[in-house]
């Protein structure tokens, strides 16, 4: 099958704020990535079309961002997410040659030690508690890149990571509906350089000198109450130094449009529908990944996994991220072929209750 063109978008032009003055939610596939999520402006209704009451305003958005780091030398992965009723945050670094692994996570009633930027573009999130100060920022610099870092410190370990896009870079910006009353955006990068310094007792690594990569995700709206998707996704430079991104998902920003998408060297090329096959009952067996128009035919091979089990009956999650290599191909519109051999990533299996 003939892959699509480059890129396509259902909106022409990208709205200063997702909600407009009526509580209108802008719907659609955006060229850029919108400035303002002001969710909670939103015209919030009950499945029977009443007007939402102040509570459920509140309890129902849910908010989530996470930054990740791929180079043969480590994977790193955090995230802040606001659930209303819990605030969370995790962080790991995975290390593919030794199998080391250092894991944490954090968790805060009603989201007290959080607070999220309402904005993929400009702002700053937070999560502090204790001895521990994590901090996602994001502006845009004179020279009209997006700049986007991850400052986090812990006893015994410092990161400082900065995932820079280009001008020309292309985002997946989207937003899409929700059962009947409900919205997602989501705003998703991957194939993006990412420089900084990891500093740990046992020394300390430079991420531009391990050829790093990252992807970010930023999300955010009216969500499922019970939801469960696949996600895949890569950033990394193959053999002959391009620029590689993918993100993939199953089961999740599906209504009407999806945020499947590849990039090259910070161009995008939308892919559609995708599946996941996996043994449900061993995950460190072999995934594989195909798109419904023959864009993407990807196996991916675990080396390690983070994982979050928790069942507080109102709030429940099953969380599975697994860092691994992806191999295969991606075909790109022109009749380009694009091998994929031995490049690391991240797949993922996720159920929430929130």
């Amino acid at each position: 099958m003939q892959p699509k063109a480059t890129a396509h978008y259902s909106v022409p032009f990208v709205p200063q704020q997702l909600v407009d003055e009526n509580g209108r939610v802008a719907q659609g596939i955006f060229p850029a990535s919108v400035p303002r999520i002001n969710g909670r402006s939103t015209d919030y209704r009950t499945a029977m079309g009443r007007q939402a009451s102040r509570m459920a305003r509140h309890f129902h958005y849910k908010q989530f961002q996470y930054f990740g780091i791929v180079s043969d030398q480590l994977l790193a992965g955090c995230a802040l997410a606001n659930t209303a009723w819990l605030g969370i945050a995790f962080f790991y670094i995975f290390e593919p040659h030794s199998g080391r692994l250092e894991e944490y996570t954090w968790r805060s009633p009603l989201a007290r030690s959080l607070s999220l930027s309402d904005s993929p573009v400009q702002g700053k999130s937070r999560f502090r508690q204790g001895k521990v100060d994590i901090a996602m920022g994001y502006h845009r610099t004179a020279e009209g890149l997006l700049e986007k870092q991850l400052q986090l410190t812990l006893p015994g370990t410092r990161l400082n990571a900065t995932l820079r896009e280009q001008p020309s870079y292309m985002p997946m910006s989207l937003c899409t509906r929700t059962g009947i009353n409900g919205w997602v955006y989501a705003n998703k990068v991957a194939g993006v350089p990412v420089t900084g310094t990891l500093e740990r007792a046992d020394g300390t690594i430079s991420l531009n000198e391990a050829g790093a990569c990252g992807h970010h995700d930023f999300s955010a709206g009216y969500m499922r109450r019970q939801t469960y998707w696949n996600w895949a996704c890569l950033s990394a430079y193959t053999g002959d130094g391009t620029l590689v991104g993918i993100n993939l998902s199953c089961g999740v920003n599906e209504t009407s449009f999806t945020e499947n998408c590849i990039w090259v060297n910070g161009e995008l090329y939308k892919v559609d529908t995708v599946a996941f096959e996996y043994d449900q009952d061993n995950l460190l067996s072999t995934w594989r990944i195909s798109s419904y128009d023959g864009q993407v035919s990807l196996r991916f091979t675990a080396d390690g996994r983070h994982r979050e089990h928790m069942n507080l009956g109102l709030f429940a999650s099953r969380f599975t991220q697994l860092f691994g290599r992806f191999e295969g191909s991606l075909a790109l519109s022109g009749g380009r072929t694009l091998e994929i051999d031995n490049l690391h990533g991240f797949v993922e299996e996720q159920y929430a209750k929130w």
